[in-house]
């Protein structure tokens, strides 16, 4: 042996490394301890914190959240129930305004059934606001009527005989949220230029079979259809008045006309979504005067 040292023993190695494996095993056993007591901790934590973090009380829902549903209605209030009850058990409903422009205000007992209706289907643990908006005038364009201190920048306008199955609607909704100054409809119609009638320019305005066959699009309507609130404001304070009063006079066209103000304020088309509905089918095929969408597209109409 180099230096004459001597080789250690195999007896004074045994306990070495026994000691060695003892102490590994008990820093093993305690690093183990320490995690479980910080996971444990960790849940206690996180159950004292959702027990005691502040809340608002269920009859108050939080602000911007969810949609309100604006639904126009005429002399047809079994229709009105029907439609009130089924989307009161729809989710995200926050508040439902109806438009009411008939002579004779609500009865009560329409009132009393509506809102309870509207507590024993509504799925969400809150108070839904039912809300009469009564107008004077009867006019299409109080559908569209700045709403004060509406809690929901989502509108869903819908016709009381329009009836769209809640998961199309929940849908339309989260579609509306990725793209919410869009107009997001379930009725999509298309319109174009006719080129084949007398010197003053008329257009044609097609409905579901004209989409179907032509494959296109051109807007959607608001008989069901998602929409920003600041277009009520739009609609009502700063759309040319030449537009509202054609709507007024002819009874008709205020849905063409939300939904070409939309598109005027983005520059961008509208949203078809497909839905599960019902409705009576009917062909619409109408001849529109160019008079409306020269003022439409008319340079007073920017926003």
């Amino acid at each position: 042996m180099r230096g004459g040292a001597l080789p250690l023993s195999s007896g004074r190695r045994i306990p070495l490394r026994f000691r060695y494996v003892s102490i590994s095993a008990v820093g093993s056993v305690k690093i183990r301890l320490l995690l479980c007591c910080c996971v444990a901790l960790a849940f206690l934590l996180l159950a004292f914190d959702c027990r005691h973090c502040p809340s608002l009380p269920p009859s108050l829902p939080l602000p911007g959240k969810g949609y309100t549903i604006l639904i126009n209605t005429w002399k047809r209030n079994d229709l009105l129930k029907q439609s009130i009850v089924h989307y009161a058990s729809c989710r995200g409903v926050n508040s439902i305004h109806i438009v009411w422009s008939e002579p004779d205000p609500p009865s009560d007992s329409l009132q009393d059934f509506l809102r309870q209706a509207t507590q024993m289907n509504s799925k969400e643990a809150k108070y839904m606001e039912v809300r009469f908006d009564l107008n004077q005038e009867d006019s299409l364009n109080n559908r569209f009527k700045e709403i004060k201190g509406l809690r929901t920048d989502a509108i869903f306008s819908i016709d009381d005989d329009v009836i769209f199955s809640c998961s199309s609607v929940e849908l339309a909704f989260s579609v509306w949220q990725s793209a919410p100054m869009s107009m997001v409809g379930f009725v999509p119609r298309m319109h174009w230029l006719d080129k084949q009638r007398d010197s003053v320019e008329h257009y044609r305005y097609g409905g579901w079979w004209s989409v179907w066959w032509m494959g296109t699009y051109s807007m959607v309507l608001s008989k069901a259809a998602f929409f920003h609130k600041k277009y009520l404001d739009l609609y009502t304070n700063h759309m040319p008045a030449a537009i509202r009063d054609y709507v007024t006079k002819n009874r008709n066209c205020e849905d063409i006309a939300m939904s070409l103000l939309v598109a005027n304020v983005t520059g961008a088309p509208p949203i078809w979504v497909k839905g599960l509905g019902m409705k009576s089918p009917k062909l619409e095929m109408l001849d529109i005067s160019g008079e409306m969408f020269q003022i439409m597209w008319s340079g007073l109409w920017i926003f």
